[in-house]
């Protein structure tokens, strides 16, 4: 089999810079896995290229590389976030916060808290989130987990916009700090539904059974953005007592929270949940609600694969306290919701 001769760097730069015609697709694999002279020639000429390429070609690095994470397009991101247009830098964020590259930590804390622009602060805050995970899994130290954790609890009580605040409520998602739990409950008290949002994008981060009422319950919330999150944190909180209304939503007149229903039952997973996937896959006409049904399938091997391995740990006196029978999913869904209006 012929072996492709890798495009040279030259003539990738000359194509960057070359505004008489589209940039080709081809090229963007060279970008990735950059040697570092390769790096300081693309730092040299990146002012040169138009502020609409800079974009469009962090658009692209982030598509491809959700779609081949062998691909890394690091070293073009670190580029990016030293550039002088806020557009550039919040994508170039969006890139690298996938890496879990400590030594961008700093940069990300002082960005979050004194970038001039508040998108860039916010897509910041954001990625903070990464840290806030690593921290609670110990693959950082305590030393700078706190440091992350101060900064996000600065910018909630601080007076910055609504979106950042949001943006460094979801990133302590994932803290086990026990003050989170009240600014959670805060968030989704509110009346502004992007709060209410916020709260339960962060309750399902959590990993914590304690907010299983109050995203069961919004499940039937009217707001298709609010149903759609609700749907989203059942799934990553793997709500059994959720899986009949998430089958209920399957038929939502919102295709956003028929995509995260879909998701959701993937990540709850159980055969009624792929009886009715693949049902929906034979009748949908909808290319992207199709695809999201595959990858949810595929999904849902591994969900299921994954509960057959803790089954087979179960003591022989079978007395597992998290089995719930799929019969008692409407039973229990009802009392939830039911107990959590008498609060």
């Amino acid at each position: 089999m012929a072996i492709t001769n890798p495009i040279p760097f030259t003539k990738l730069i000359d194509a960057l810079l070359d505004e008489s015609v589209p940039f080709p697709p081809k090229y963007l694999n060279r970008l990735s896995d950059l040697e570092p002279a390769d790096t300081a020639t693309l730092a040299e000429i990146w002012p040169k290229v138009s502020l609409r390429r800079r974009e469009a070609l962090l658009d692209d690095m982030e598509e491809i590389h959700m779609a081949d994470d062998l691909l890394c397009f690091e070293e073009v991101g670190r580029v990016g976030l030293n550039d002088n247009q806020p557009g550039v830098r919040m994508r170039a964020i969006d890139i690298l916060r996938e890496y879990e590259l400590v030594d961008l930590l700093p940069t990300f804390v002082q960005m979050s808290e004194h970038d001039p622009d508040a998108d860039v602060r916010a897509a910041s805050a954001a990625a903070l989130a990464t840290y806030i995970y690593m921290g609670e899994v110990e693959d950082i130290s305590p030393k700078k987990l706190l440091n992350v954790e101060e900064c996000l609890l600065r910018l909630i009580s601080g007076s910055d916009t609504t979106l950042v605040r949001r943006r460094a409520l979801e990133a302590l998602g994932f803290s086990s700090r026990k003050e989170v739990v009240g600014l959670i409950e805060k968030a989704y008290a509110s009346p502004d539904t992007d709060w209410l949002v916020t709260a339960l994008f962060a309750m399902g981060r959590s990993a914590n059974s304690h907010w299983k009422p109050q995203v069961l319950k919004m499940l039937d919330n009217t707001r298709p953005v609010v149903r759609a999150e609700a749907a989203s944190a059942a799934g990553e909180l793997e709500i059994k007592a959720a899986v009949p209304k998430l089958l209920e939503l399957l038929e939502d007149v919102d295709l956003d929270v028929r995509m995260a229903a879909i998701w959701a039952l993937s990540q709850v997973g159980g055969e009624r949940v792929r009886t009715a996937l693949e049902a929906l896959l034979e009748t949908t006409d909808d290319d992207e609600e199709a695809n999201q049904i595959d990858n949810a399938l595929e999904n849902l091997d591994f969900t299921d694969e994954m509960r057959n391995l803790v089954l087979l740990e179960i003591p022989e006196d079978g007395n597992d306290p998290e089995d719930t029978s799929e019969d008692d999913y409407d039973e229990d869904l009802d009392e939830l919701i039911s107990e959590d209006d008498e609060d």
